[in-house]
């Protein structure tokens, strides 16, 4: 799901920059490619099982914490679409006069 992967990165990322490291840092020490890393946060590439609990360890952030951190914005997301109503208007027919309060 692209909404998991994007929310996921954003959580990551902004653990990243609450602890003031670099993808470097983060790189070296979960021993992961700074390039995918960078491509997680984005939301580009999916994080393993294994790849995540690296980059929670790397980051002092409890995997538990992450992913309640990922679910919670799962849901705000959900709530925000479910809150939007889709309306749906109908054109003018031809020949049909619409009235205007102007």
């Amino acid at each position: 799901m692209v909404l998991f992967r994007r929310l996921l990165g954003d959580v990551l990322r902004d653990r990243r920059m609450q602890r003031g490291m670099t993808l470097r840092e983060v790189s070296a020490e979960a021993r992961v490619s700074l390039g995918y890393i960078s491509e997680i946060e984005r939301g580009q590439k999916e994080a393993s099982s294994e790849l995540l609990a690296s980059l929670c360890l790397a980051l002092d952030a409890p995997l538990s914490a992450v992913l309640r951190e990922v679910s919670d914005a799962v849901a705000l997301e959900e709530a925000a679409v479910a809150a939007t109503p889709i309306s749906v208007t109908s054109r003018p027919r031809p020949g049909e006069v619409v009235a205007s309060a102007a």
